[in-house]
Parts: C-alpha cells; structure tokens; sequence
C-alpha cells in the first residue's frame, strides 16, 4: 500500500479571450502536486490512500469525488469548513505554468497528524506546497521522520514555488535536515537549482549539488529536465538517463506529478518499498522506470490541466 500525503487544490485556468483586450474565463481544475500523485497511482490501479484536508466547500466536494473516481481510497481524509486553497494559472506559449496562490486559513494547512499510519503502508510520498506552509507542514515532516523510522521508503519531491516561501535559507535548512529520512528524492532541475541557491547555476552544479544531497540519506534522486528527459543518480554513484516521448503539448500541468506517481507505481509493482530495495535496483531497472514515467508524462502534457493517464492508456494491466 501506498499512502500520498499533502494538498489538494483547485487550479484556475485561463481559457482562451473571447475577443480582443477581453480576459478568458477561468476553468475550475482539480490539482495540487500530492493530490495528481495519488490520482496518477489511482487510475494506474497501484492500492493509495490519500491524507489530507478538504474543505466541506463545493470545490472539496469535487476533489474527494475525484479521488474516489480514480480509485483513491480517501479513509485518511480529513474534512474542514475552511476554504479550498486556489491556485491561479497562466500558461505561456510553450504549455508552461506559473502560478499565483489564494491560501491564507485553506483547509490543506490545518491537516491534523493521523498517528501511526497504518502497517500496510510501505511507500510514503509527500511534497509541494504542504511542505511549506505551517502549521501542515510541521505535520507532514513529523509523519517523514515518522515512517522512516520505522524503516519504511519515503519519497519527497519539493516541487519549488518561491512565491510562498518567506524565508528561503531557513526552507533550505529545513531541507537539508530531511534527507536523512529520504529514501528517494524526486525534483526538477529548476527545483534543484533553487535548493542549492542559485537559480542561474548551469547543469553540471546543480548535478553536483544533487550528488551532494545523496551523501546525506536519500538513495536515489531522480531528475525531471522538462523537455530535455529525466535522469537518475544513486548514492552508489550510478547514472541513468532517458529522453522525453515526443507528444503535442497543450500544458504542462501535472507533468511532474505524473513523473512522480508513474515511478511510485513502478516501484509498488516491483516490490521495491524498502531503502534496502531501492538500492538493489541497477541501471537497467531505472532506465525502465524513467521510460515509463515518461511515457505517462506525455499523455498529461497532450491534455489541459493534470489529467493523468489511466492503465489503458499505457497498456498495463492493474
């Protein structure tokens, strides 16, 4: 069993302007990083749960509903009356996404810590927002240190978004005080960049930086270039690198996330739910992992918002 923690949200995207010097509407889609990764294991039939807080508000309503549509068992989500964090999105001409945040008293910040999570759990994946924003965040890392403890695999993937965070060298400590308690550690190069405090800083730093974190804790690092691939660096000094599958990009929303949920998956379905099994797995099991997050990667990018694909579309069988 895999448990994904972190928030959930409701990411307003523009639509194209109905007529010149007009705004579009803003379309109402369901996201937040933690919450496209367990949609992404849901629909690729991987045994989730997903703990967080939802708002009793029409939006919460729609995003418990689409949990339990993709197959999400939601028995560790918490309900509030507090509003659904909104996270407003601009999408440039190549498909990216920035974004702007309506957070202040949502309901994913007050998550309450569940205590021990369940003995069936072997995968724990937190990360985005939910890592940032107390008093949540002090919750979620109690759960990382918690789990880890217990000798179960923690996966985290930052997913950087400096507009929300106040103070960043006090962020950066924080994420150097996690590594000992990660197993695999999931980011983007941009993300990469920021953490080692440079966002200008070429590739071969920020990989350096990476190999650097290895030292600490995590057995494995896994890093999304965007259009350019994916790679992977082990503490055992092993590197693997695939490209990305060519596809017609409407956005980029949830593409990460879909990386991230497409390697849980794979991990899961290959028994590798211990830091002990993670180091066993070789180059050759790691470049079939990235080729298959990858492929998952690109039918997310071919449709607007994070829409993960399901099993079908991948040709597997849950």
């Amino acid at each position: 069993m895999l448990c994904v923690g972190g928030e959930a949200l409701v990411d307003l995207v523009p639509a194209p302007a109905t007529g010149a010097g007009e705004l579009g509407p803003l379309l109402p889609l369901r996201g937040g990083g933690p919450y496209n990764v367990a949609v992404t294991l849901g629909r690729l039939g991987a045994p989730v749960r997903f703990l967080s807080r939802l708002s009793t508000d029409t939006f919460g309503d729609g995003l418990l509903e689409r949990l339990q549509l993709s197959g999400v068992d939601t028995s560790l989500v918490q309900r509030g009356r507090e509003p659904t964090t909104l996270a407003v999105a601009g999408i440039a001409p190549d498909g990216s996404a920035r974004y702007s945040f309506h957070l202040e008293g949502t309901a994913d910040r007050l998550v309450a810590d569940p205590g021990e999570l369940p003995a069936d759990v072997g995968i724990l994946s937190l990360g985005t927002l939910s890592l940032a924003l107390e008093p949540g965040a002090t919750t979620y890392e109690t759960l990382l240190r918690r789990h880890s403890a217990r000798g179960g695999l923690t996966v985290l993937d930052p997913n950087i978004r400096p507009q929300v965070i106040a103070d960043p060298a006090a962020y950066r400590a924080r994420f150097a005080s996690w590594l000992p308690d990660i197993g695999v550690l999931k980011l983007s190069v941009e993300d990469a960049a920021w953490l080692a405090g440079g966002a200008d800083a070429d590739l071969t730093g920020v990989l350096g930086a990476v190999r650097e974190w290895l030292t600490k804790g995590p057995v494995v690092a896994i890093v999304t270039h965007g259009a350019d691939g994916i790679r992977a660096l082990t503490a055992a000094g092993a590197e693997v690198e695939v490209p990305t599958v060519p596809a017609h990009v409407v956005d980029t929303i949830g593409a990460g996330d879909t990386v991230h949920g497409a390697l849980l998956y794979w991990l899961h379905t290959r028994r590798v739910t211990t830091p002990a099994a993670v180091r066993d797995v070789g180059a050759a099991g790691w470049t079939e992992a990235l080729e298959f997050a990858a492929r998952a990667a690109a039918v997310t990018v071919s449709r607007a918002g994070a829409e993960p694909p399901y099993a079908a579309e991948l040709a597997i069988h849950p």
